[in-house]
Formats: structure tokens, sequence, C-alpha cells
């Protein structure tokens, strides 16, 4: 089944991707807004003739995107798989990062990184303001890496 990628106003990417669904028509199987993708929409329908029928009712889609040979570019899955994975939170976070709690109890409190568990998706971080060191464990999503002068 061929991914056609439509151009969309920018910051409206998932009101697009929810009028089109919103239609509910056989011929189109999937829609997708991945937020790695700015002003663009990518949809899975059986051709372009319908997404483009759709597209005139559906404000802020500037069309589709369009291939070398005046055509409706087409995807296949394997060139737009790796969004439909979610990248996980500490991806990009290392041991001895200071970071900065930004929810739950511990919020506004700078901090060591110690140990990162990918698979669950969790930091186990020191507090630097703590009188005794004790090892906090928070979700990836909790905790923002601080600029590299601070480090």
């Amino acid at each position: 089944m061929p991914i056609f990628s439509v151009k969309t106003t920018a910051s409206q990417e998932r009101t697009v991707a929810d009028m089109i669904a919103s239609k509910e028509m056989s011929e189109i199987h999937a829609v997708l807004a991945p937020d790695q993708l700015t002003s663009y929409v990518l949809v899975e329908a059986d051709g372009d003739a319908i997404i483009r029928r759709v597209l005139e009712e559906v404000p802020h889609a500037r069309g589709l995107v369009e291939g070398p040979d005046g055509e409706a570019g087409r995807s296949s899955m394997s060139e737009v798989e790796h969004f439909l994975s979610p990248t996980p939170d500490v991806e990009g976070i290392a041991e001895g990062d200071i970071v900065e709690l930004i929810a739950g109890p511990f919020k506004g409190e700078k901090a060591q990184v110690q140990r990162i568990d990918e698979g669950k998706d969790q930091v186990t971080v020191e507090l630097y303001e703590a009188t005794v060191p004790i090892p906090v464990t928070v979700r990836g999503d909790q905790i923002r890496v601080l600029d590299s002068d601070e480090r």
C-alpha cells in the first residue's frame, strides 16, 4: 500500500491528520502526524486521487508532495517505519550528566545521573542539594539535561 506525504501549514499537522481521518473513507487506511516531521502528514491510501479529493475540504492542507516525475510522491513502509517506533525518553542522556528534575516531588532540583535503565525508560539520579546523597529513580520524561556550560 503506498504512503503519500501531505504538506500542511506549520503547527497544523495534528489538525489536518484528524480531519483526514474523520472522513472515514475505505480507500484511506491510515493517517500519521509524527512529531519529528514538521509541516507534513503521512497518509496510507489506495491512490492519490482520493487524497486529492479529501484535501479540497481540509483547511491547512497545502497538497500532496510531488515526485520528480510530477506524480504524487509515494513512500514505502520501510521509509516511514522509523516514525512508528517511539524513541525512549532517556535517549541522549549519559551517566554523569547534570540534569534538572522537571516533574514530581523534586521538581526544580539539580541532580547528577548515576545510572540509566533504557528498558524501563528510567534514570537514577543523585540530588545535589541533599545533605545525604540519596539515589532517586525517575522516569526519563521527568528530567531535562542542562546546558553543557553547567556540566
